[in-house]
């Protein structure tokens, strides 16, 4: 069987949320709470400091702080967004469908495989798996598919690529 889904953009209201597992929401939310707790504190008293030496053109302290904060409250825009969108629990249903929360291993028409989890770095900080979000070109392609199912999706210079999805278990299993 085949299928082909188009690259082509979608909004944010029709993207599917991002699985995690309870662990990984519970580190996120931790996270989240350390950065607009104490780390926020951080970048203000740092930002106090050096707007207390003086002219600010010229204080190297002062822009340093400010582009921290810029990192830090981009970094909790991240993840509160990611909190209040993630599907949390179980992993989804080793019945061969891909799609969020599944390792998937693909053939591309050159008879190369790859294996990556369909979801989201945040899922996997700590290990070696590649990670394709369900949001990429390849990811919205293969979502929905069963092994054995081929599914076609535009690469970046717009030119067709087909793969095989040859299997899809969830992730940890």
């Amino acid at each position: 069987m085949t299928s082909t889904n188009q690259a082509a953009g979608t909004s944010t209201a029709d993207a599917p949320t991002t699985w995690l597992t309870q662990e990984a929401h519970d580190r996120l939310q931790a996270e989240l709470e350390r950065l607009t707790g104490e780390a926020r504190a951080e970048v203000v008293r740092k930002i106090e400091t050096a707007r207390e030496e003086g002219d600010l053109r010229e204080n190297g302290g002062y822009h340093a702080a400010k582009e921290e904060q810029g990192k830090l409250e981009a970094r909790i825009r991240q993840l509160s967004q990611l909190l209040r969108e993630a599907r949390v629990g179980e992993a989804p249903p080793a019945d061969g469908v891909a799609e969020p929360g599944m390792v998937v291993t693909v053939r591309f028409e050159d008879g190369a495989t790859e294996e990556f989890l369909l979801g989201s770095r945040e899922e996997v900080a700590h290990s070696a798996i590649a990670v394709y979000s369900a949001q990429s070109p390849l990811g919205r392609a293969l979502n929905g598919h069963r092994m054995g199912e081929q599914v076609t999706y535009e690469l970046p210079n717009g030119k067709p690529m087909t793969v095989e999805i040859i299997n899809a278990v969830p992730y940890g299993s």
